[in-house]
């Protein structure tokens, strides 16, 4: 994976992020946490690729979107059609596709999916131009945690060319709880969901790989937490490419509706 592009490195080594996505409506509302993406879009360098890995494309076996006009892909039902309105315009690269599938054969080329709500629905409001290559990588629904962190860091170098690693899903995520009466307040948490999401930014800030990978062994509230992997997994994504010098700053860090957090966190070095 050392050689997926041909370009030099970058002075700065690019940040990586990770970010609640929480709801669709995301996307077109204007919110606290929409407007912390917006700022992000505005201080962080432009990268020259996005390379998003999203709760919302499980496949088996790695995958890389490898199209250069990928669709916007509207994969949920129940909102608005102002929301399945939306689209998102961004280039893809299938000369980064065919790199990494060339240096890393297990990684195939996907010419199918597109750009999902886990991705697009934070990059309109923090690119809203649209104006940067962005390439999914999916998540394989045979891999353990300990080997989808092995994965994302084969992933590490791509920040010193540029390459902006975006892990997108949500610390806590647990729909078949969520308190519907309490959705119009602006933060509440069930006491579970306020435990685990504690804990776990606690193992991440002290980089406990041995917690977070093992997280189905940590108790009831992480299992609460994490009825299934995929949104916790872009979690594992964005630690993977965590270099000693890099620096950790959480935001948006609020429980909503009983069992989801917002929290997110960005490195930079």
């Amino acid at each position: 994976m050392q050689s997926l592009l041909n370009l030099p490195d970058t002075e700065h080594t690019m940040p990586a992020l990770f970010v609640g996505h929480g709801s669709p409506m995301n996307a077109i509302e204007q919110n606290e946490f929409t407007q912390k993406w917006a700022q992000l879009g505005q201080n962080l360098p432009k990268p020259t690729i996005i390379l998003c890995i999203s709760a919302h494309w499980e496949t088996y076996g790695t995958q890389i979107t490898a199209m250069d006009k990928p669709k916007t892909i509207h994969d949920f039902g129940g909102f608005p059609q102002v929301l399945f309105d939306v689209e998102y315009p961004a280039p893809g690269s299938s000369t980064f596709a065919n790199k990494t599938h060339t240096d890393n054969p297990s990684i195939a080329l996907d010419q199918r999916w597109g750009l999902d709500h886990g991705c697009w629905s934070i990059l309109t409001t923090m690119y809203p131009k649209a104006d940067i290559p962005v390439l999914q990588l999916s998540l394989d629904v045979n891999k353990t945690p300990q080997q989808h962190f092995e994965m994302a860091k084969t992933l590490m170098s791509l920040r010193k060319k540029g390459v902006l690693i975006l892990g997108s899903g949500n610390m806590v995520h647990n729909l078949g709880r969520v308190a519907w009466d309490k959705m119009n307040l602006p933060e509440y948490g069930f006491e579970w969901a306020i435990q685990a999401n504690t804990e776990m930014k606690s193992a991440i800030t002290s980089h406990n790989l041995d917690i977070l990978t093992n997280y189905s062994k940590q108790g009831p509230a992480w299992n609460l937490a994490i009825p299934t992997p995929e949104h916790y997994l872009p979690l594992l994504y964005t630690l993977g490419v965590k270099s000693e010098k890099d620096n950790l700053q959480w935001f948006n860090d609020k429980a909503i509706m009983g069992s989801l957090t917002m929290t997110s966190f960005v490195l930079e070095s």
